[in-house]
Formats: C-alpha cells, structure tokens, sequence
C-alpha cells in the first residue's frame, strides 16, 4: 500500500478541471486523508491547458510532490506537457475521444479509456469527469460509495435522477477501469487514513474566514487574480452577520473606502495583488499619517505590469516594506499555512486597531489558491482588541472647550481614538502634518514630535510568534530560509537533508515588518551557511536579512521565478550542488 499518492487531471480551461479535481479531494478528505492540491490554470475565461495536481497521503502535507502517479487525461496537451513528471510506475488515463498517443520517452503505462463515449450514452459528454473518477477509483480500490455523499452534495439540488445518472458514469468508469487493470487492480491503493473530518480550503478561504472572526463588517475591493476569493467569499457570508460587500470602481476607490469605515469605528479591509496595491500606495500613506486602523491583503503574483496574472511569485516584498511615499509605520504580516493564514488575519485586524496603522497580510499565489488539508480551528482562541478606541457615549468635557486632542503625544506613539460624532471628541482630520488636535501645522518642532510619535508604534507591535523555527542542531551546515507558502517544500527538503547527513535547520519568517532580527540573529550566527529560497529575480528576503542583520558572506540565493512553485526533490538537488561546488 502507498504512503503517499499524486494525481492530476489536465485539459482545456472550462471543460470541467477544476470539478473534477474538487470532487476527488472532497472525497479522499472525507476518508481522513490529508491533502495539498495546485492548479495550473491559464489567465483567461475558457480555452488554454489548466491542470489540477493533488497529493494525498496519511500524514500530513503542505507540498505538491515532483513525481506524478496518476494523470487524467482529456487531451493529447495533458500528456505531453506533464509526462514528465510520470515515473515506470505511474498511470495515464487518457480519454479515448483524442485517439491519445504515447510519448516514445514516457515511461509510463497508458490506458485509454472511454470517458465520453461513456458519458454521452448515460445522457451528456460533461459527465465525463465522473466517469474518469470511477476509473481512478479502480486503481486505488476505492468503493464507489465513498463518492456519494460528494455527489449528493454537489448535484442534489438539482434533483434525485442527475444524482444517479453522475453515480452511474462512476460505477461505469470503475467498472472499464477494472477490465483493463485486471490483476494490477488496487496497485495503487492508499494506506487507510484515520476516518478523521477536517478542513480543506485554500488559504483565501482561511483568510475570508480570518477576517469574518474578527469582527469585520465591511469589506471594499476590486476583483483580480489571486485575491477574488476573498471577497466572493464574504459576499456570501457577511451580509448573516450585519455586514457588506463593495465592488469599487478601482483600488483606490477601495483602500479608501475602508479607510472611512474604520475611521467610523467598523472593522473593514481590502484585499488586492500586486497591480492593486500600487493603486493603494497614496492611500496606504494616508492611514499612516491620519493614524487610521487599515488591514490590506496582498496576495501576490507574477509580475511586473499585468505580467503573470495566474502564476506563482513573491516579489511584492519591497513595495509592502517602502513602497508609501514619506515614512510611516507599517506592519506587513507573512502567513504560510491554512491555519496561520486564519489567526495571522485575526491579530492583523488586532494590531491595526491598536497601533492605528495599516497592516499588510501578505501572501502570494500557491498559499492563496493551493487547496489544504487544516485542522479544524480552535475558535475559544480568537480574541479581539480594539486598543485605545474610546466606546463612551460621552468623553470627559474639558474647561476651556478646546478640540480632542486626537494625536496627542504620548510614550508609545498611540492616542487615544474616537468615533465621530461622541460628544467632546472633535477633532479635525487631514493627511497634512498636523498637530495634536489635528489642525494644520508646518512647524518644525511640531513636524520632529508627531514624525517621532508615529514612528515610536513600530517598537510596540507585539506578533506571536514572528518566525517559525524548526532548528534541531546547535551548529548547522545550513540555515534554509524562505517565507509565505515555501514552508512545505522547506520543510521536506530539510528532511531530506538531515537524512543525508547534512545539519539543515530551518527558519520561516512570518513577521517581515518591522523585521524579528533577535529571532533569526541568533539561527543565522549557529550556520555556516544561510540559503535563503524565495520565488523572485532579485532575492529580496535575502536582501532584507543583510540590511537588518549583515551576515552578506554567509547568504546565498535559492531564486526561482519561472511563474511555478518549488519542488522538494528540486529544491534538494539545488542544494547538493551548491555543497558540491563548494559554494557552501
């Protein structure tokens, strides 16, 4: 029996992909199984090869793996851009319909299998998914009734007989499929998993939810790729809890709108990628100096310009660190998994109404899409602070009726906040240098005490654990170091290394502003070598290590940058031959 099983399903963009990967993990989640699904999917509506690869096995993952065991094709494409990652051992189930060749280099047993023709005499050629689920449920002896509760689920509302005509393409596709395997059926079943329900969503999901546990009521954006989730999501779901979606008419339209509906006392965010966040720049500046609470997610992609819309990349690093003009205090937050994805967004929201400044979640394409197993959250966990936010109806009225002093001066950088219209709290508001009451001011002095005010937050944010570390060695050969959704894959290749013989630690950063140098400091003095892994051109999280920490002899740059993610058998050969080299 297999630990471990990788799967992919490829055709054209629009023929029914991502269902039929959806349908098969729902059902291997069900089972117990852990997870960890990627799409390849094209940047446009219909039309271009897409592929959904998932693995699946008994413990847990938050990687895709570089073998494949299983492809389903629907067309000749599938094939020839993915046998590669086939091994002697691996399956390709290709549709009939295409007259599916094989490669002369591919190693691989391919069966060609009639999921149209099949589908197309129980009534409709889209069932033809089904019945490729039925032909893989052969190979890995699973009964056809593990199915049904996902087919119930999805087809139900559209009445009993389309719920037994989609069970029908499953039995049937089984039922060819086991014809064709003969005594090799079941060759590729799966070890039995625990039986145990858990969650399995992508991290814009976890992020959604993050924000829902938060107390937001109000979201404004504007839909693009890889961030769109987030707010299709909440337009579903806030409205049950007294909120709002608004699709703006740009991203400064929604930085600034949820800048207002902060400055009003309800919890709001915007959630964008890396085109939408240059659009928010002036915005962001102007949270700073009006020192409103704003939440900003930032899932990033290929860039630059419309660039790679649809593909992995982590190179908006430097334009959520300085890309506001003028200086002000900013928290930028990097979640790497499901369940950080959905607390991280709670203590965002946290810090951002504490401090009043914005806070920038960043993520990038494969944590934001990448479909994963999560355990289910503890809720008794969430807790909400809304720092210095003053609730009376009424403050205390001063003698001589001067305004609030709104930004007033004070050791930790925060002033007390109010919601407009409380008796006593008026103030005056404007993304001019100002003085404590908010009123205009160019004087010099007065410029050095507020500049200082702001920026003296920034010695106050208190994040939870800013950097994940795994560092079983007091003295390592290597230190890996990467951020966002490389944590699976570093986490792997890590493994792999101590199996080798070679002392790896390693350290993921969560916390990217103000940067946690007394966290990593320490890891980085312990190793030889630093190798900092990132998916960008200019290695930029190792840049922000030399500035916040030096160490320039001991970094080395593990770039990638090519639009896909990290592999781990990949990422280890890379490394191996730097050792090799002698370069570390």
């Amino acid at each position: 029996m297999l630990h471990q099983l990788s799967w992919k399903v490829g055709g054209q963009q629009g023929e029914g992909i991502e269902s039929t990967g959806e349908i098969f993990s729902m059902a291997m989640n069900r089972l117990g199984y852990f997870l960890y699904g990627y799409r390849h999917f094209s940047s446009r509506i219909k039309g271009g090869h897409t592929n959904n690869k998932i693995c699946v096995r008994t413990t847990e993952v938050r990687t895709i793996p570089d073998d494949l065991d299983i492809l389903v094709a629907f067309d000749q494409e599938t094939i020839d851009v993915n046998y590669k990652e086939l091994t002697a051992s691996s399956v390709i189930l290709a549709d009939t319909k295409f007259n599916p060749v094989h490669p002369e280099d591919c190693v691989a047993t391919m069966y060609s299998v009639p999921f149209t023709e099949i589908a197309s005499e129980l009534g409709t050629s889209l069932m033809k998914n089904m019945v490729a689920i039925g032909a893989t449920s052969a190979l890995l002896n699973l009964d056809k009734t593990v199915f049904q509760s996902v087919v119930d689920e999805i087809f139900g509302r559209k009445g009993e007989a389309i719920v037994e005509k989609n069970m029908q393409a499953i039995q049937q596709g089984y039922e060819v499929m086991a014809q064709h395997l003969g005594d090799r059926i079941g060759e590729w079943e799966l070890e039995p998993a625990d039986g145990k329900r858990r969650l399995f969503m992508i991290g814009n999901d976890a992020i959604a939810l993050g924000a829902l546990a938060a107390g937001v009521r109000f979201m404004a954006a504007y839909p693009i790729t890889p961030a769109s989730e987030i707010m299709e999501y909440l337009i579903k779901k806030l409205p049950k809890f007294g909120g709002t979606v608004i699709q703006t008419e740009d991203e400064i339209a929604a930085a600034t709108m949820a800048i207002g509906a902060n400055y009003g006392g309800v919890r709001s965010f915007t959630a964008s990628a890396g085109p939408g966040l240059s659009l928010m720049m002036e915005a962001i500046g102007l949270s700073g100096m009006t020192e409103q609470p704003l939440v900003i997610v930032d899932t990033q992609r290929g860039g630059p310009s419309t660039g790679l819309p649809t593909k992995q990349e982590q190179s908006d690093l430097m334009q959520m660190i300085y890309g506001t003009h003028g200086e002000i205090p900013k928290v930028v937050i990097a979640p790497s998994t499901g369940k950080e994805a959905f607390f991280d967004t709670i203590e965002a929201f946290n810090i951002a109404e504490e401090l009043q400044l914005p806070v920038i979640i960043l993520s990038d394409l494969q944590l934001s899409l990448g479909k994963q197993t999560v355990e289910p959250f503890d809720y008794s966990k969430v807790a909400l602070r809304r720092g210095r936010l003053q609730v009376e109806e009424e403050l205390t009225e001063v003698e001589d009726k001067s305004y609030f002093k709104r930004y007033e001066v004070t050791e930790d950088g925060v002033s007390p906040r109010v919601i407009p219209g409380m008796k006593n709290g008026i103030h005056h508001v404007t993304g001019v240098e100002h003085d404590e009451t908010g009123k205009p001011s160019e004087s010099a002095s007065n410029r050095q005490l507020q500049m200082d005010k702001r920026m003296r937050k920034m010695q106050h944010v208190n994040f939870p654990n800013p950097v994940h570390v795994y560092a079983p060695h007091e003295e390592a050969d290597v230190l890996l170091v990467g951020f966002n959704s490389t944590r699976g894959v570093l986490e792997e290749v890590q493994a792999n290394l101590n199996a080798h013989g070679i002392r790896a630690n390693h350290a993921h950063i969560r916390l990217i502003q103000p940067f946690p140098t007394a966290h990593v400091s320490p890891l980085i003095a312990s190793a030889k070598k630093v190798l900092v892994v990132e998916n960008n051109a200019t290695g930029q999280l190792a840049n922000i290590l030399k500035m916040n920490i030096g160490a320039h002899d001991k970094i080395v740059n593990v770039l990638k940058y090519d639009g896909t993610p990290f592999l781990p058998r990949e990422l280890t050969n890379r490394v191996k031959e730097l050792l090799t080299n002698g370069n570390i």
